[in-house]
């Protein structure tokens, strides 16, 4: 299952690959990639495990972004 999320306000590149780091390394991600461009984030995971896999993600952002609004595409 792939998920597309927009990150928005998100200013910091380094941040942005400690993000998409620890959500590539969550239980059942199979992958992560922010975008920094864009501000998009795509994760492809299992399905029964999406909604925590979304959980921790949001919860990854705003330790290294506080201010980002997280949205789902």
């Amino acid at each position: 299952m792939k998920k597309t999320f927009k990150l928005e306000g998100l200013d910091c590149a380094n941040c942005t690959a400690k993000i998409e780091r620890e959500v590539s390394s969550l239980d059942g991600v199979d992958s992560a990639v922010v975008n920094f461009m864009t501000t998009k984030m795509v994760i492809e995971g299992e399905e029964d495990k999406m909604a925590s896999i979304i959980a921790a993600a949001e919860k990854i952002v705003k330790k290294y972004e506080p201010h980002v609004v997280f949205k789902k595409m």
